[in-house]
């Protein structure tokens, strides 16, 4: 990420650039984008011209007052685009940053896969779907592809800002490389899968400084809302007028009512707060997404992620750590514990899997047997194949192998041998315990069991509790069989399992529970979860998985982590309940604000009004130009909250409306009255009103 990304508000290039954007907002083109602070925008422009026409005499009140209540309008407007603009802020420079690593690279382009010769120079902007190139250690990949043939290690720090390289493989899950990332090793054979233009460093590019960004459908919702509130007070405000002329004029009296004073309170009572900061908000959402490294194809996505209350999580490299550990040796009846330890390790000496290694590393550890010298040996390694599901070793004329039970036990009773019952009883006990059984034999005869089993990762337990605790259902996605599937989610304690998992199976599983009214949240890296994913309501697709799968995302997360839906879930529920936050906030706002203008404004015709007047502001005017001053100066100081969101607390709906009326609630109806009052205390000191 970069570093403007990462000081955001007090960067003070970006701080100067979002001045800039907040003059060229003021477009009309830009300003009809916001009806709420379009109103403002009209206010402005009227009260401006009201100024204008009091210089030639055609006045109702002082031209100086018509001036202050201007200047401060545009402020209000100013303010507002500078919130905007402030937020756009992060995603522009993270934007530039992209652009920056986008070359236009040479690219070695084949006929086919199989011609390596045949290789013809091209520039990498004139690639297209289904042009095949070749990329050599040290070189740039330059479009996006899946890897046909060949593996490497990539540097992809360029997109997701992580300096360890990651390794990159045909025929997998971990397939897809991305335009702009560069080969550290070896050499691969890349399919293009986009056309100029469409590749995934564009559409970053436009998603993070915000070009592509559509509002959400609750946003759209609190926008009309917020229109609707305008309309309201537009009616009141006319209305305000018509009686206070018909009060003067029924009193003999000229009405102390001006054009400019009800235009000013128009805009302090409508909902300017939550209007100036609403666009703020969402930018910010997608800004805090970003800096997550997850790319969020459309803000729907985002606010659907907040009332997310189904997780659906792979069980290898989000539960669990990846990789099964050996933890026990458990010999047969006979055989000592040390002496199937060692059988077991000279098992898996050509074991390179992160398994073997493991039973190599126990039996050091548990026994301090050391790796033994192979060189002098009549050694033989038995490598693992998926006919025999077995390997081992002939080792000093002694025949030695691991393997799956029934594998093992078919090994032994074909050559002859007897296979223990006892052996039977452990396999089934590990089993049930959501452990990996693998048999242990010398010479056609069972020594023992080695458990491996599933490391839960650090942390995880307590998450699936907080998830809980906030209404949202865990469900683990494995292959495992039901046994082993029940035993690790009730250490997991996840609330449910889809074990044996086929694409199909998540499908319906996904659709179930959309059709009982749930949204849910599904994470997926292979071309096997396209459908499911595609089904999803958040959608969550590695980077380094396939093509489809990515395309079947509505987000795509640069780490290739699986964990990170958890902290998606956590970025969408802070979206929301910023937003929530802010608007209890502007509303309260708006009534203090009523209570405290309305009584000053009509003690002129009304005198008893001046009991209400419990501020004791100075005067109508003072009373006027105070509430539009904080009106303005409120939005400004809610542009921190607005960029950084609210502390995201795991509770309730319940109880988060409860703590919003409490805090932002009570909150915004105390704070007008208070800042109002000082406002008042220190225009009438300056000697302005």
């Amino acid at each position: 990420m970069s570093q403007n990304d990462k000081k955001g508000f007090t960067d003070s290039k970006m701080f100067i650039r979002a001045i800039k954007d907040s003059f060229i907002k003021l477009s009309p083109k830009t300003q009809s984008k916001n009806p709420v602070m379009l109103l403002v925008y009209i206010s402005a422009i009227m009260t401006t011209l009201l100024w204008i026409v009091s210089l030639f005499g055609i006045k109702d009140v002082d031209s100086g007052y018509t001036l202050a209540i201007a200047v401060i309008l545009w402020f209000t407007v100013l303010f507002a685009n500078f919130a905007e603009a402030i937020a756009e802020g992060r995603g522009k420079a993270q934007a530039d940053a992209l652009r920056a690593s986008k070359k236009d690279v040479q690219a070695r382009k084949l006929s086919s896969e199989n011609e390596r010769e045949n290789v013809t120079l091209v520039s990498s902007a004139t690639l297209k779907k289904g042009d095949i190139v070749i990329v050599s250690a040290g070189e740039m990949i330059p479009s996006d592809g899946e890897i046909i043939v060949g593996a490497a290690s990539v540097d992809e720090s360029a997109i997701t800002g992580e300096s360890a390289p990651v390794i990159r493989e045909a025929g997998g899950d971990k397939s897809a490389v991305t335009g702009g990332t560069t080969v550290l090793s070896d050499e691969i054979i890349v399919s293009v899968t986009n056309n100029p233009g469409e590749s995934f460093l564009d559409k970053m590019i436009s998603m993070v400084e915000g070009a592509a960004r559509k509002k959400t459908p609750n946003e759209i919702a609190l926008q009309i809302f917020l229109i609707a509130l305008s309309i309201i007070f537009i009616l009141v405000t006319l209305s305000l007028y018509t009686y206070s002329a018909f009060s003067a004029q029924q009193k003999g009296i000229e009405n102390p009512t001006s054009v400019t004073t009800l235009v000013a309170l128009l805009v302090c009572l409508a909902p300017t707060t939550i209007g100036a900061l609403l666009s703020a908000i969402g930018i910010a959402g997608m800004s805090r997404l970003n800096k997550s490294n997850v790319l969020a194809m459309s803000g729907r996505a985002i606010e659907a992620a907040g009332d997310v209350d189904i997780l659906m999580l792979d069980k290898t490299g989000t539960i669990t750590l990846g990789n099964r550990s050996a933890t026990e040796f458990i010999p047969v009846s006979g055989v000592d514990v040390k002496e199937l330890a060692r059988t077991a390790q000279l098992s898996s000496l050509a074991d390179e899997t992160p398994e073997g290694r493991s039973v190599v590393i126990l039996a050091k550890e548990k026994f301090d047997i050391r790796e033994v010298t192979l060189t002098d040996k009549n050694v033989k390694f038995i490598p693992f194949t998926a006919t025999t599901r077995m390997s081992g070793i002939d080792y000093d004329g002694d025949e030695i192998r691991k393997g799956a039970a029934d594998s093992i036990k078919k090994y032994i009773t074909e050559n002859g041998g007897e296979y223990p019952a006892e052996c039977d009883s452990i396999v089934k006990e590990i089993a049930s315990k959501g452990g990996t059984p693998l048999v242990v034999a010398k010479n056609k005869k069972v020594q023992g069991v080695i458990y491996l089993k599933d490391i839960i990762k650090q942390g995880v337990k307590e998450k699936f509790a907080d998830l809980r605790k906030m209404g949202i259902k865990t469900i683990m996605i494995t292959g495992d069989n039901p046994l082993t599937a029940a035993a690790i989610a009730a250490e997991a304690g996840v609330d449910d399992f889809l074990a044996e998992a086929t694409p199909e199976g998540k499908l319906a599983m996904i659709r179930d529970y959309q059709s009982k009214g749930h949204l849910v949240a599904m994470t997926g890296d292979g071309t096997n979860d396209a459908p499911a994913l595609a089904q999803a309501d958040v959608a969550v697709a590695m980077n380094s998985g396939t093509q489809a799968a990515k395309e079947a995302g509505n987000m795509v997360d640069l780490d290739s982590s699986p964990t990170k839906l958890i902290d998606i879930v956590r970025i969408g529920k802070q979206l929301l309940m910023t937003r929530g936050s802010l608007t209890t906030f502007s509303i309260a706002n708006d009534v203090a604000k009523y209570f405290a203008i309305i009584p000053a404004l009509f003690t002129g015709l009304y005198p008893g009004l001046s009991a209400l007047n419990i501020m004791g502001l100075q005067s109508p005017q003072s009373a006027v130009l105070s509430a539009i001053i904080y009106n303005a100066l409120i939005i400004i100081a809610l542009i921190p909250l607005a960029l950084k969101g609210v502390k995201y607390r795991e509770i309730t709906a319940g109880k988060l409306l409860s703590r919003n009326l409490l805090i932002y609630g009570v909150g915004g109806l105390i704070a007008p009255f208070i800042f109002i009052k000082l406002i008042d205390m220190l225009l009438v000191v300056m000697g302005v009103c």
